[in-house]
C-alpha cells in the first residue's frame, strides 16, 4: 500500500472515531471548546500508556505491580526518580487512563468523576517542578476546562459526559510504529474542517498537509542522514517539525508559536511522538516581534507561516540584525517576507530553509521587490521557486509556493523553477499530492534539471531581465497550443446539423397535428357525456 493510501486508511478510522465522540460533546459547546477536550484527552492517555511501559521495563525483574511498588516506600521513591529522569513526569497508579476506564465501567460503584481526573491531570504538572522538564509541562492542559458550566451544570452531568469520552477514545488506535499521519495534528484539523466553519481560515495556520510537510523535509534534509538541529518559527502544531524527523536523525527540535493553544498542541505533540522532552524547546510569543532564540544558527529552517499577516513593520527594525541589512522592512499589511528574513538570519552557513507562502512574494514591488532583489543579486541565497497546487491547504483555495533558500551555493547564482501547480489528485473538499507528484517534486529539486513544461533552470541575467519577478510562467512554459481546427470540417459538421434539425423539427410537426386531431376528437365525446348528465338530471332518463 502505498504511502498516501495508507494515509488515507489511517485518517478515515480517525475521523470516524472523531465523530463518534463529537457527537457526545455537540450542543454543550462550540468546536474550538470540544476540541480542547478531546485532544486533552488523546494526550493524557498517551501519557498513561508510556508511564506504564516505562514502569513495566523498571519492574521487569521484580515481580510486582506498579500499585504494589507504588505502596512500598522505596519502590515509590525509586520509581518517581526514574521516572522523573526518563520521561519527565510521574502519574501515580490510580490516576493512570486505564485506572478511569476501570472505575467508569465499574458504573455507580465505581470511583469517577471530573474533579478525580482534574486532580490527577493537576499532579502531573506538579511532579515536573523543580525539575529540567517543568517548562515543557507548564499549563499544558490550560485549554481543558474540567470545571467549566458548559460540560454540565454539576458534577454529575459533567462526568457522564467526560466518561463518554474516555471511553470512545480508549478504543482509538495510536499507530505509534505503522503511523503515515500525525494524530494530534490531523485530528485538530478535522475537528476545525467539521465543526468549526469561521475559524476555517485559521486551519492553514496551524496544520500543514502531510505531503506538503514530507516536500519540505525531503529538500531541507537532501543528502544528510544527521541534523544537529530544526527550527520553525511558526511552528503550529509540530507536524512539520516531526516530518523532518522522519527523514533524518534531529538531535533537536526548536519552534515557537503565538496561539496558546496550538502552542500546547505543539509540545503534546513532541512528547506523543517520542521526542524527549530533553530534546525539544518550544517556546509561545510573536516570533517577529519577540523571538526567543536571539543569535542561535539551526541546520535546516522550515516554516508555513500565516499567509500575508499584519505586523508592526516598526521603525526600530531597521536597525534590528534580522532586517537591518535589506534597507526596507516588509509591509505592516504583508509580513511574508518579514518572516523570510527573520528565518534566513536564523538559518546556518551549512543549513537549507523551505518555507510556504502565498504567490504575490513572488511578484509583489516596492519594498518587497527590493528584499527579493537584495536576497537574489546581493546575497545569492535563492536556490529553487516551486509552485503547488491550488487548494491543497484547509480553509484557503489559494494557490501557494515554496521558496528554497541557502547561504553556501557557491558558484551557483540560477534559480531553479518548478511548476507543479497542475500535478495533483483532486478530491471532493480539497486537492491532494500524491506520493508520485511528491516523488517528482523532490527529484526535480534534487537533479536541478530542466524538464519541459515542467522546470527550467534560470540564470541571473535572466532573471534580471524580468526585474526580478519570480512568476513561475515567467521561466516554466505550460502553455498548450490547440489542435488546429479544418473550417472545412467545421462548415461540413454545421450542414449536417441544420438537416438534422429541419428533420427534428418535421417530426414534432407532425406530431402536433396527431395531438391536435386526437384533442379535437376528445372534446366532442365530452360534449356528448356533459349532455347525457344533463338529461339525467331533468330525469329524462
Amino acid at each position: 500500500m502505498s504511502t498516501s493510501a495508507k494515509q488515507k486508511v489511517q485518517q478515515t478510522e480517525l475521523h470516524k472515531k472523531l465523530w463518534s465522540i463529537a457527537n457526545d460533546l455537540r450542543g454543550t459547546m462550540d468546536a474550538s471548546e470540544f476540541r480542547n477536550y478531546i485532544l486533552g484527552l488523546i494526550f493524557y492517555r498517551y501519557l498513561s500508556e508510556k508511564t506504564e511501559q516505562r514502569v513495566a521495563k523498571l519492574l521487569e525483574e521484580d515481580n510486582i505491580t506498579y500499585e504494589e511498588a507504588w505502596n512500598d516506600f522505596e519502590y515509590q521513591e525509586g520509581l518517581k526518580e526514574e521516572l522523573i529522569a526518563q520521561i519527565g513526569y510521574v502519574i501515580e497508579p490510580h490516576d493512570l487512563y486505564s485506572a478511569m476506564v476501570a472505575e467508569i465501567e465499574k458504573g455507580e460503584q465505581g470511583n469517577f468523576d471530573v474533579e478525580v481526573l482534574e486532580k490527577a491531570i493537576n499532579k502531573i504538572e506538579e511532579s515536573t517542578l523543580g525539575h529540567a522538564s517543568q517548562e515543557d509541562f507548564n499549563h499544558l492542559f490550560d485549554d481543558m476546562d474540567l470545571s467549566s458550566s458548559r460540560l454540565g451544570n454539576s458534577v454529575k452531568a459533567r462526568s457522564s459526559l467526560i466518561a463518554k469520552v474516555i471511553i470512545n477514545l480508549n478504543t482509538l488506535d495510536f499507530m505509534h510504529e505503522d503511523a503515515e499521519i500525525d494524530v494530534l495534528g490531523d485530528a485538530y484539523e478535522y475537528l476545525i474542517g467539521q465543526f468549526a466553519a469561521n475559524a476555517g481560515k485559521k486551519a492553514g495556520e496551524f496544520y500543514t498537509p502531510q505531503q506538503v510537510s514530507k516536500i519540505l523535509a525531503k529538500i531541507v534534509t537532501l543528502n544528510k542522514t544527521d541534523l544537529k538541529n530544526v527550527y520553525d518559527p511558526t511552528c503550529g502544531s509540530g507536524s512539520l517539525l516531526l516530518r523532518i524527523g522522519n527523514e533524518a536523525n534531529v538531535r533537536h527540535y526548536y519552534g515557537q508559536e503565538l496561539n496558546s493553544t496550538t502552542y500546547n498542541l505543539a509540545r503534546m505533540n513532541m512528547l506523543l511522538h517520542e521526542v524527549s522532552f530533553q530534546d525539544f524547546d518550544i517556546e509561545i510569543g510573536d516570533t517577529l516581534e519577540h523571538p526567543h532564540f536571539d543569535d542561535m544558527r539551526f541546520e535546516a529552517v522550515v516554516a508555513n507561516p500565516p499567509y500575508s499577516a499584519n505586523w508592526s513593520a516598526d521603525a526600530k527594525f531597521l536597525d534590528d540584525e534580522r532586517f537591518s541589512s535589506y534597507g526596507k522592512l516588509a509591509p505592516k499589511s504583508k509580513a511574508d517576507f518579514a518572516f523570510v528574513q527573520h528565518m534566513i538570519y536564523h538559518l546556518d552557513d551549512n543549513g537549507t530553509m523551505a518555507v510556504v507562502l502565498p504567490h504575490g512574494v513572488l511578484f509583489r514591488g516596492a519594498a518587497e521587490g527590493t528584499i527579493r532583489q537584495y536576497l537574489i543579486e546581493e546575497k545569492n541565497y535563492l536556490d529553487a521557486v516551486i509552485g503547488l497546487p491550488a487548494n491543497v491547504f484547509y480553509g484557503t483555495s489559494i494557490p501557494t509556493c515554496i521558496l528554497v533558500f541557502k547561504k553556501c551555493r557557491q558558484n551557483d547564482n540560477s534559480v531553479l523553477f518548478i511548476d507543479a501547480s497542475n500535478e495533483f489528485e483532486k478530491a471532493k473538499n480539497q486537492n491532494n499530492l500524491t506520493d508520485a507528484n511528491v516523488e517528482k517534486i523532490v527529484t526535480t529539486y534534487k537533479n536541478r534539471e530542466a524538464i519541459e513544461k515542467y522546470s527550467y533552470v534560470a540564470t541571473l541575467d535572466e532573471i534580471k531581465e524580468n526585474d526580478y519577478n519570480l512568476n513561475i510562467p515567467r521561466y516554466v512554459d505550460t502553455f498548450e497550443e490547440e489542435e488546429q481546427i479544418s473550417l472545412e470540417e467545421v462548415a461540413t459538421a454545421i450542414q449536417h446539423t441544420q438537416k438534422e434539425i429541419m428533420q427534428a423539427e418535421k417530426e414534432l410537426f407532425a406530431l402536433f397535428g396527431e395531438l391536435h386531431g386526437t384533442t379535437k376528437e376528445a372534446e366532442r365525446e365530452l360534449q356528448n357525456a356533459l349532455a347525457k348528465l344533463m338529461n339525467v338530471g331533468d330525469g329524462n332518463e
